[in-house]
């Protein structure tokens, strides 16, 4: 895939990371529990590869903001570092895990994205952006249990899209021969 296509496939990410989160506002709390805007960032790395995933991480929660204020100004830095390490993981996971099989490394390169997002969300809202008052509890709650609906819905969906795209055509995964 050549560098125009992925900008325009990262484009196309960003984009669908702030209007779908706008479906899920018109329900209380619905962007914590059911993440929308994690899945374009995770499908951006997974599709078009590093730097487009970190650029669309970085990108789509801070447009999302200054365009429909969501997230709020508060959970901005948090959410951009965790999207950015989403976008950033999931590509270097699919590039550089030792998986052969399309459907077990886009797994891969999903769920080590997951976790590190959410650690490095957890360990930020600890020591810097909730300090003292951010527990191993709250973390757990919401990384986890909140958020468990979210996290089902990537693991089901993501890997269908990029299954689809790949049959289609759409996309290439040349990450794939590794």
């Amino acid at each position: 895939m050549n560098n125009i296509k992925k900008m325009v496939i990262a484009a196309l990410f960003i984009a669908l990371g702030i209007v779908l989160p706008m479906a899920f506002h018109t329900i209380p709390n619905a962007g914590r529990i059911f993440l929308p805007m994690h899945i374009p960032i995770l499908l951006c790395g997974i599709v078009c590869g590093f730097p487009y995933g970190l650029i669309c991480g970085i990108l789509t929660p801070l447009l999302s903001s200054l365009t429909t204020g969501m997230p709020p100004a508060a959970m901005l830095p948090a959410m951009i570092c965790e999207l950015a390490v989403y976008g950033a993981v999931s590509s270097l996971f699919m590039r550089y895990a030792p998986v052969k099989n399309m459907y077990a490394k886009t797994y891969v390169a999903l769920i080590g994205a997951m976790l590190a997002g959410r650690v490095l969300f957890g360990a930020l809202n600890a020591f810097i952006f909730n300090a003292g008052a951010y527990s191993m509890r709250m973390w757990l709650t919401a990384a986890f249990v909140t958020a468990l609906p979210g996290v089902a819905i990537q693991i089901i969906i993501i890997p269908a899209v990029v299954a689809a795209l790949h049959k289609m055509k759409l996309i290439e995964l040349q990450e794939m021969q590794a």
